[in-house]
């Protein structure tokens, strides 16, 4: 494992935990983490009931690929791709896996 891969697997966890202290404020509902540190995907889950409606939901899911990390899901209100570059991930790094390639390309971000 390179030291750039191991620098991004901390930073992407530390900032999931980070969100992941935040609880919704319906229903009863836990917020999990979820840590695939050796195939590396990285996800918050919402799960538990609101009113008598079961809830499991990936609220965000970021895996780390060829030394970039790609934000697949995002369905909060945190801007995770500038709280990235907040913590030293240059742009150029950090992929928005939810836009098609030809979008990617007209983004300050990496293409992949």
């Amino acid at each position: 494992m390179t030291e750039k891969l191991i620098i991004y697997q901390q930073i992407v966890q530390d900032l999931l935990m980070e969100y992941s202290q935040n609880k919704p404020a319906y229903g009863d509902i836990e917020v999990e983490t979820v840590f695939d540190t050796q195939r590396h995907h990285y996800q918050i889950i919402h799960l538990g009931w609101q009113h008598n409606r079961w809830i499991h939901q990936c609220v965000m899911h970021l895996d780390i690929r060829n030394e970039k990390i790609w934000i697949f899901y995002n369905s909060t209100e945190h801007d995770i791709a500038a709280d990235l570059v907040s913590l030293g991930v240059p742009k150029q790094d950090i992929v928005l896996g939810f836009h098609p390639p030809f979008m990617r390309e007209l983004s300050d971000y990496g293409v992949g």
